[in-house]
């Protein structure tokens, strides 16, 4: 049974309607979370140490040739399955950050130049890379953080997620998400009900995590989300206003960062050696479920 079907019989056991069911569990998403592993947990992946790259390959770089840091790889294989994240089913995927360059570098649909995402098949021969030569000193940061960071075993789990102003009585909202708020749950009666029942289903694990896939993109700061800044630049989703009824309603920047919301996943949000940098990967769903890795999206956000 995956995490919807079970939250719906939940549901269903407490007499809520299949309405109510669908339009909530709309706007649930579950991320796989990623943390340091214990003596007697799955291992997963890893952050920092050096990454496996098939024989032959050279390190990723930026363009202007200077050597990525290493963020972390995961295997597919051996990950939670979560609905609505169409992840590899094996092979590996690796990512790739320079947090300062990438932070003021123009967003757009190019492949960003600092960051990268590498995606390894299954049964591809690969070999642990040397450090790329003149990795301290090719593209060094401003804080004092080294180009290697040291290796951490991840395990991973699974935990719901819904917007911020779906959970919080005193959600300062925007005019987005107040009409995003009135439009899909305005009518619905046991919202309080239903996200108690998510968090009885599943607790906080009190636990931190260091990489998310998928779920919902973290607030940073004082700057838009990602999707609110790819609406700004005029990426724009290729769902129709079928997936939003009433559209006409609203104005077209709010239907279309909606839009992007429902196409757009955090492939990987994470935190960086800094303190005052957040990474955050999107990708397509379709893009995500074909493998063309090469199409995600880097939004560096800077925490203060």
């Amino acid at each position: 049974m995956d995490h919807y079907e079970q939250f719906r019989r939940a549901a269903i056991d407490r007499g809520i309607s299949n309405d109510e069911i669908d339009k909530f569990t709309d706007q649930l998403r579950f991320a796989i979370c990623l943390g340091s592993a214990g003596h007697d947990e799955q291992v997963v992946g890893q952050t920092g140490g050096l990454p496996r790259l098939p024989v032959g390959a050279e390190w990723p770089s930026s363009g202007r040739g200077n050597p990525l840091p290493f963020i972390a790889s995961v295997d597919c294989a051996v990950l939670p399955r979560v609905g609505g994240l169409p992840l590899p089913e094996d092979g590996s995927l690796l990512f790739f950050l320079h947090h300062e360059g990438d932070l003021p570098a123009p967003l757009g649909t190019d492949v960003p130049e600092f960051a990268r995402v590498v995606y390894v098949p299954a049964g591809t021969e690969t070999a642990v890379a040397s450090p790329p030569p003149g990795h301290d000193s090719a593209m060094p940061f401003h804080e004092d953080i080294p180009f290697l960071a040291p290796e951490c075993p991840l395990s991973a789990w699974v935990q719901p997620e819904l917007p911020e102003w779906i959970e919080e009585d005193d959600y300062d909202f925007d005019e987005l998400d107040a009409a995003i708020e009135e439009h899909l749950l305005g009518e619905l009666e046991h919202v309080d009900e239903l996200c108690e029942l998510v968090d009885e289903l599943w607790p906080d694990p009190d636990r931190s995590s260091v990489i998310n896939i998928g779920g919902y993109c973290s607030q940073i700061g004082g700057q838009d989300d990602p999707w609110t800044q790819m609406a700004h630049i005029g990426i724009t989703s290729q769902l129709d206003d079928s997936d939003f009824p009433d559209s006409e309603r609203f104005q077209p920047g709010e239907v279309e960062k909606y839009r992007l919301t429902r196409e757009w996943v955090p492939l990987a949000q994470f935190h960086t050696g800094s303190q005052h940098h957040y990474g955050c990967f999107l990708v397509s769903r379709d893009d995500l479920a074909d493998k063309r890795f090469d199409r995600t999206l880097s939004f560096t956000m800077f925490t203060e």
